[in-house]
Order: C-alpha cells, then sequence, then structure tokens
C-alpha cells in the first residue's frame, strides 16, 4: 500500500513540476524524493510520471491518483486536526487567508485582540485572490478565507461578518460629483485590473449602470488606483473599509458617500466539518468588532 509519504512527493511534484522545488516544499533531498517517487511507481506497477531534460509531466494515470492523493492527505491531515482540537482547539497554528483589499484593512488592529485571546494561537497570514484562497482551503494549504461575497464559494461554511459599502473617489479639483450619477462620465472610470474579485464588486455596486474601464487603466492595488484619481486620471469607488483605515493618506482626493450602492459581504469561511470551527466563530465575533 502507497505510503502518505510518498502521496506527499507524487503531490508537490504534481503541483510544482519540478523535483528541487517539489522536494524543497517536502523538506527532504531531491534523491530522497526521486527514490520515493520510484518506489511508488514499482509499488503500483504504472509510471506515474513523464520526465525528459526539459520538462517534467504526470501521465493522465499519475494526474487522477495525485488528485486522489490530495483528498486522502487532507483527511489525514484533517485527523490530526480533530486530534488537536479536541485536546485544546485554539492552540496551534492557524493559516489564514486574506484577499488584498481586506486583509491589510481589517488584521492589524484585530491581531493584538487575537493574541489576548488565543496567546497559543500561532497565526500565519497570506494575502491571494479569492479563487486561489477557495483552491487553498479546499486542498488544504489554508484553514480559514476571509473574502467578500458574492462569489462562488461552493460547499464552504462561510460566517458573515459585516458589509462594506463604497465611496466615489474623484479628483480634488474636479466639480464636486452629484454622488452616483458621476459614474455615467464615459471614460473616467477607473477599477483593479481583472481577477480582483473588488473590480467585480464595484461593478456590482451599481448592477447594469457601470461598466469595466479600459485595460489601460486597471490597477494592480488600492494605493495605485487613488494615486491615478490624484494625479486627475478619472474616478472610481473605494470600500468604506479601506478609507477608515486610512488608505487615502495624503494624497489630493474628494470622496462622496454612497449610500444606495449595493455593498460587498465580507466573510469568513472553512472546509465544512472542520474540527476547529468553534474557534473560527469567536475569530469571527473578533473581526466582527473590528470592522
Amino acid at each position: 500500500m502507497p505510503t502518505l509519504r510518498q502521496l506527499r512527493f507524487l503531490t508537490a511534484v504534481a503541483e510544482t513540476l519540478n523535483f528541487s522545488r517539489a522536494a524543497d516544499l517536502c523538506f527532504v533531498t531531491q534523491p530522497t524524493l526521486s527514490a520515493g517517487i520510484k518506489e511508488l511507481e514499482d509499488r503500483l506497477g504504472v509510471p506515474l510520471i513523464e520526465r525528459t531534460r526539459r520538462s517534467v509531466m504526470l501521465t493522465p494515470l499519475g494526474e487522477e491518483i495525485a488528485d486522489r492523493a490530495r483528498r486522502l492527505l487532507l483527511d489525514a491531515t484533517e485527523i490530526e486536526t480533530l486530534a488537536r482540537a479536541h485536546q485544546n482547539p485554539f492552540k496551534g497554528d492557524l493559516k489564514l487567508g486574506s484577499i488584498p483589499t481586506i486583509g491589510p484593512y481589517l488584521l492589524p488592529p484585530a491581531l493584538p485582540a487575537i493574541r489576548d485571546a488565543f496567546p497559543e494561537l500561532r497565526v500565519y497570514l497570506r494575502e491571494e485572490m479569492t479563487e486561489s484562497l477557495i483552491e487553498g482551503l479546499n486542498a488544504g494549504r489554508l484553514d480559514l478565507i476571509l473574502i467578500a461575497l458574492p462569489f462562488e464559494t461552493g460547499a464552504l461554511e462561510t460566517l458573515p461578518l459585516f458589509v462594506d459599502g463604497y465611496q466615489l473617489a474623484t479628483p480634488a479639483d474636479w466639480p464636486v460629483p452629484n454622488g452616483a450619477e458621476a459614474l455615467t462620465q464615459s471614460g473616467h472610470l477607473m477599477l483593479l485590473e481583472k481577477g480582483h474579485c473588488l473590480q467585480r464588486h464595484a461593478l456590482a455596486a451599481y448592477p447594469g449602470r457601470i461598466f469595466a474601464a479600459q485595460d489601460s487603466f486597471a490597477a494592480t492595488s488600492l494605493t495605485t488606483l487613488i494615486a491615478m484619481v490624484s494625479e486627475g486620471l478619472g474616478i472610481t469607488l473605494l470600500p468604506n473599509l479601506a478609507i477608515e483605515a486610512g488608505v487615502v493618506g495624503l494624497q489630493k482626493i474628494q470622496l462622496t458617500p454612497l449610500p444606495d450602492a449595493c455593498p460587498r459581504h465580507v466573510v469568513l469561511a472553512w472546509r465544512p466539518g472542520s474540527a476547529r470551527h468553534e474557534l473560527f466563530g469567536k475569530l469571527g465575533d473578533i473581526l466582527r468588532r473590528e470592522g
């Protein structure tokens, strides 16, 4: 029967398509990883990986076995987590992922309260896009994620934290805008680049009334977006959470509340049946107070 160690080697190769990087992920030498893969192939009696001097790829059967191995390894991890949770659910490592338009503005003021409430909990933070966070959660790479809805989350458990509305940001020397009517100014609206869920949420603030900005005006972060507005290149929507955290800084822009905009819904999400659901609920209480 394959060992968990051999299956972990296989999934690492499937993830990286590189034996050296896979060995680093598994904290072993490359010869040790190669030997483990060879033992797994000999045990199963089929080739799982095709190697040339220039590339590494899994066979179709190797892909299927790697996919099943991920689920098996995740179940094994959940068994360990379940046992630790019964010993002390509020102790140990917690891998928390967040989208870039929430984490930097919500987590810093909340972390001291989390440390005070759970002194034996070590929180490791990771910023990624929503799709990557959900994939990481389902794969067991993350324990808990902080995201915004609407977004398809599948079977994940979600805990609502708060709603986050928007304000209209315009250059300081522009005429004071008349709220949402300024969004109809053709060519003036700028948003984050595709891949950021805030772009999708901003467009949904007024369904059917605003449209995506030109690709040439797409920004990679809220800080860049604000700088572009300050330079007079256009207008944008900023979430209240980021504004209240001071994201505007000293940039010369004017802000107009948009009370009729559809807000985004900030939530925590985790795998269904997680042994640490009680901890997640208490963390949600802390984040809700900070939001």
